[in-house]
């Protein structure tokens, strides 16, 4: 089984382009609007900004190590600290973690998007939130730093339950008025940034839980948000709500601009897990032509190099992992020694030529659909996970459009 679970909740992506070209809609696609890019005729080759501002434990550890052992996520590191010490820590962060530079490394590797998480805190705070803003004015200067843009914004509560949606715990998006507080979020953001020459698309909800949330919950949320951007020139992007990246083929009749948003990741389940290298390999392959054979435009908006669960606190502060049978539940696979933390140049020779194989292998799947944005630029100690320093050591291709080990898929 793989699991395509991991994200940040809320999440734009910028495209840096130096022109606009207008979207050629393919034969199953409908388009009323020119869009900033040309989805469905140029590939999609990108990456996450993951951790900037929307804080997980696993990619800046040092933040949480500075924090009280009950700080787990975002929600509780302002709780616990309060407004004012949150702020300040915070504050540091936003303006050091990523700067106009990571950008321009960005571009000259080849890429043409970025994907930026932030939180709807950051974007249409609600009344008793612990959590301090500031991020929303920096990813307004984050656009002028880029040529296109995907704004995806968070919604109030958890739509997924995970770290990195904010608030670990309990799913309670859908509950009371939380879908309505979402839906603000996502009109200010267009009306703040969707005529910006740098936003290419907006995404009306990251990773919502499809299967406990319900299923008709988030497709009602899916057409009313793609009326709220109908008017809007840009691609109107959704996630696959883990229903599954072939499920949405039936759904969507009249709308135009859609984007279909898959995340693929093969670590979070011990079958997964327990696959070989070449399996894993066999496996994104088979993903890619599942991408490929759906009547929307796709992506994979979240992937990476990793094949173990290994880095540390992947899975919340505190807590092991599913591969050393560490993680409450898990069973032994195999040793986490040289995964949890460290550098690329540290991976030992197997690691990494298991992860060039399986990164360009992924790039090979997925750009058999509309191409891919990888999880994530950088982190403190993840190098399975940061393309970065994976871009440096040689193990992902530099620029991206190279393949040192062609015909894999």
């Amino acid at each position: 089984m793989v699991f395509n679970k991991f994200s940040s909740t809320a999440v734009a992506a910028l495209a840096l382009l130096s022109s606009f070209a207008e979207a050629a809609p393919t034969p199953f696609q409908l388009q009323k609007r020119a869009l900033k890019f040309n989805y469905g005729g140029e590939k999609v080759r990108g990456v996450n900004l993951g951790g900037w501002f929307v804080l997980e434990p696993w990619i800046t550890p040092s933040i949480f190590e500075a924090a009280p052992g009950n700080v787990v996520d975002e929600y509780t590191l302002c709780q616990t600290l309060g407004k004012s010490e949150a702020y300040n820590r915070l504050s540091n962060h936003w303006n050091t973690w990523i700067t106009e530079d990571d950008f321009k490394q960005i571009q000259r590797a080849g890429m043409n998007h970025v994907r930026i998480p932030i939180g709807y805190w950051s974007v249409s705070p609600l009344n008793g939130d612990p959590y301090v803003q500031g991020a929303y004015d920096k990813l307004g200067q984050a656009l002028d730093w880029a040529q296109n843009a995907n704004l995806k914004p968070s919604a109030p509560g958890s739509q997924n339950g995970f770290d990195n949606s904010g608030r670990l715990g309990p799913i309670s998006w859908g509950q009371g008025d939380t879908v309505k507080q979402t839906h603000t979020a996502l009109n200010k953001i267009r009306d703040d940034h969707a005529s910006h020459p740098a936003v290419a698309a907006i995404e009306l909800l990251n990773e919502p839980m499809g299967p406990v949330v319900g299923t008709g919950t988030v497709k009602q949320f899916y057409m009313d948000g793609w009326g709220d951007l109908e008017n809007s020139n840009v691609a109107i992007t959704f996630h696959d709500a883990f229903e599954g990246v072939t499920s949405w083929n039936d759904w969507g009749s009249g709308m135009w601009s859609l984007l279909l948003d898959t995340h693929h990741y093969e670590i979070f389940d011990s079958g997964s897990l327990q696959m070989s290298p070449a399996q894993h390999v066999g496996t994104a392959c088979g993903f890619g032509s599942q991408m490929a054979s759906n009547n929307k435009w796709t992506i994979s908006g979240e992937w990476t190099g990793a094949q173990t669960d290994c880095a540390k606190w992947l899975n919340g502060r505190g807590k092991g992992a599913r591969y050393d049978g560490t993680f409450p539940g898990s069973s032994y696979i195999g040793s986490c020694d040289g995964k949890y933390t460290g550098t690329v140049a540290g991976l030992s020779s197997d690691d990494k030529r298991n992860i060039q194989h399986f990164i360009e292998a992924q790039l090979d799947a997925f750009e058999k659909a509309q191409g891919w944005i990888f999880w994530t630029w950088k982190t403190e100690g993840a190098p399975e996970w940061d393309m970065q320093a994976l871009l440096a050591g040689g193990l992902f291709p530099n620029p991206v459009t190279n393949r040192n080990l062609p015909g894999q898929c």
